[in-house]
């Protein structure tokens, strides 16, 4: 699919048998978690769920149909035999349109089972049936097949019984290229013509398309006129299920979890984090590394330089950082806390047990720590351009590399990393300290969220209410602050907060803009109300942004900031949104070719949105 004038309209190129054929529509992607179709019939609204209609006359011949939300379609593939037995009416079914089609069954009398309206049409074709689900959330979904064989009818005296010995429809189902059925028999299954059948599964969508292929294998009648042979289906329905652990593995998780505590509690204390002194320089070198993840006091305070004022890069949370040089030439980052301060030993256990566990390249990377000389010490991969707030608030020089294009680049990095804590990690993680200072920087600006004293295992089942309230005044969420209610919201409303301190160059907690606003975000509301958010924008930009982006990305951390939590979106939706704002919309090429069929789904990008 390309975007044509504009963007507002998609070009679709299909091939069919070696013929290509262009096909302009117009395209609005969304992500869903759910599909409901009435095959072969009108909208239904069956309790509370519409499905969407599904009464396209035409079948066969290499046939494809998108439906006009583009959320989904079918292709039709074979062609029906015409012959038929003298006993059999040529009209064994009515079509609901008015031109009659043979891909469809329609059917309204002795239908008693619930949800008529649903089995009372059908969609049939005649080797190959597909049903593409476009643009749905990565995860776990049911997927219902609804099923009655209503192209059946008492012809001449013929019953239900001899009709059923004598025509047997038999086709195979496959789901996402698996096969979960196979010489599936309406009428054998429903126990009898007109009777209702639910076949229910379980799968998984990863590329945000599902693919459901009934087909005829060649079994059952084959004599006999249209619609008596050949797949057949009254409805879908599709419904994403949250995806949850095991009872296996949760407890495989926490036991790993407590071993890997226990031992580094052990190493720590015990064994780990002591050496022997007087080893020579050229010792350490051949040891700084191969002790995988602990450093001795001898090798920090070397590469610090005895922690000279000189090296040091900050203040943390709990402690100063400074910059090491190991002898083997590596940049390191050293983390100091006070062995003396019980809120260091926690968050020094904390941070390691956090970190060790979680790989992103939006996160910092734990390389080891030590624990000797009365000193709890984290050693970490060295940011070159020190911490987003030394960037956002320090020196003039560093601040005039902050162009447009990075801090956008820069707000995409803490979106990205906190997209995997909160939805992508196994185990769910609410930061609790969002906030420049804990925002690193690399050589090309590329932003990894550190400190992770204050991080807490999430579970979105629990109701979290903590009644030690840890964070930064001026980034924490009211509802958290206030009552000590605690769910991954609360990152997104400091993510808002940062992201206006990145637009603005302004810091959040110093700033006074007058005597009436008293903070960077009461400013910033008003400047909403007035239409005039864009003012936000820090003024050493000059002219080298786009308004238009720096408005949209304003709003974007407005909405993050909004009092109820309940109204902030999740960081994931906020990450898609910042593509959509923070770069230009992908090309994408919407392809289907009917010689192949495993390769005839549209390729349609959940990500982007065409405006009509």
């Amino acid at each position: 699919m390309r975007w044509l004038g504009g963007g507002s309209v998609g070009l679709v190129r299909i091939r069919f048998c070696g013929v290509r054929v262009f096909k302009l529509i117009s395209v609005k992607s969304v992500v869903d978690d759910h599909l409901y179709i009435n095959c072969g019939g009108g909208v239904a609204s069956i309790n509370g769920t519409e499905y969407e209609a599904d009464n396209e006359t035409l079948g066969g011949s290499s046939h494809f149909f998108l439906s006009p939300n583009k959320k989904w379609g079918y292709s039709s593939m074979g062609s029906f035999s015409e012959s038929y037995p003298g006993w059999w009416s040529p009209s064994p079914f009515r079509s609901p349109s008015p031109s009659q089609s043979k891909y469809l069954s329609y059917k309204t009398c002795d239908l008693n089972m619930s949800d008529a309206i649903l089995y009372s049409t059908a969609r049939i074709a005649p080797i190959s049936l597909k049903y593409y689900g476009f643009c749905l959330k990565n995860g776990h979904y049911i997927v219902k097949l609804h099923f009655a064989e209503i192209a059946w009818n008492q012809q001449r005296g013929l019953n239900q019984t001899k009709l059923s010995s004598t025509l047997k429809r038999i086709f195979n189902v496959k789901i996402q290229d698996k096969q979960v059925m196979t010489n599936f028999n309406i009428v054998e299954q429903a126990k009898g013509v007109d009777q209702s059948i639910t076949q229910e599964f379980e799968v998984h969508v990863n590329n945000s398309q599902l693919e459901i292929h009934l087909y005829w294998a060649g079994k059952g009648s084959t004599g006999y006129r249209f619609s008596q042979y050949g797949p057949l289906i009254s409805g879908i329905s599709v419904h994403r299920v949250k995806d949850k652990l095991s009872p296996l593995v949760i407890a495989g998780i926490v036991a790993s979890a407590l071993l890997i505590v226990a031992l580094a509690l052990l190493l720590l204390w015990e064994l780990g984090c002591f050496r022997k002194k007087g080893l020579h320089d050229e010792e350490l070198k051949g040891m700084e590394l191969l002790s995988g993840s602990f450093f001795n006091a001898r090798q920090i305070k070397a590469a610090t330089q005895n922690f000279s004022p000189a090296m040091k890069l900050g203040e943390g949370g709990f402690g100063s950082v400074y910059k090491g040089v190991l002898l083997n030439g590596t940049a390191i980052a050293v983390k100091q806390l006070s062995s003396k301060s019980g809120q260091g030993i926690h968050e020094f256990v904390n941070e390691v047990g956090t970190i060790s566990a979680l790989q992103h390249p939006n996160l910092v990377k734990l390389l080891g720590c030590c624990a000797e000389d009365n000193q709890l010490l984290l050693v970490y991969e060295f940011m070159e351009n020190n911490s987003l707030a030394h960037a956002l608030f320090g020196p003039n020089e560093v601040r005039s590399r902050l162009n447009w294009p990075t801090r956008v680049q820069i707000c995409l990095g803490i979106a990205k990393g906190l997209t995997f804590l909160h939805e992508e990690s196994k185990l769910k993680i609410v930061h609790r300290d969002i906030k420049p200072t804990n925002i690193l920087l690399d050589k090309d600006f590329n932003a990894k969220i550190s400190d992770f004293g204050f991080a807490k295992l999430y579970e979105e089942e629990v109701t979290h209410v903590v009644t030690k309230i840890a964070g930064t005044t001026g980034y924490m969420a009211p509802e958290y602050a206030m009552r000590g209610h605690l769910t991954n919201k609360a990152d997104v409303y400091s993510f808002g907060v940062v992201t206006l301190e990145i637009v603005s160059g302004k810091n959040s907690t110093s700033y006074r803009p007058n005597d009436e606003n008293v903070y960077l975000l009461d400013l910033a509301y008003v400047l909403q109300q007035k239409g005039n958010l864009v003012e936000l924008v820090d003024p050493s930009l000059g002219s080298d942004y786009s308004s238009e982006q720096a408005n949209t990305i304003l709003e974007l951390a407005m909405s993050c900031t909004n009092p109820s939590p309940s109204l902030r979106r999740p960081m994931s939706e906020n990450l898609v949104a910042l593509h959509k704002k923070g770069h230009q919309m992908p090309i994408v090429l919407l392809k289907l070719s009917a010689k192949r069929l495993k390769n005839s789904i549209p390729s349609v990008d959940c990500s982007a949105e065409i405006t009509r």
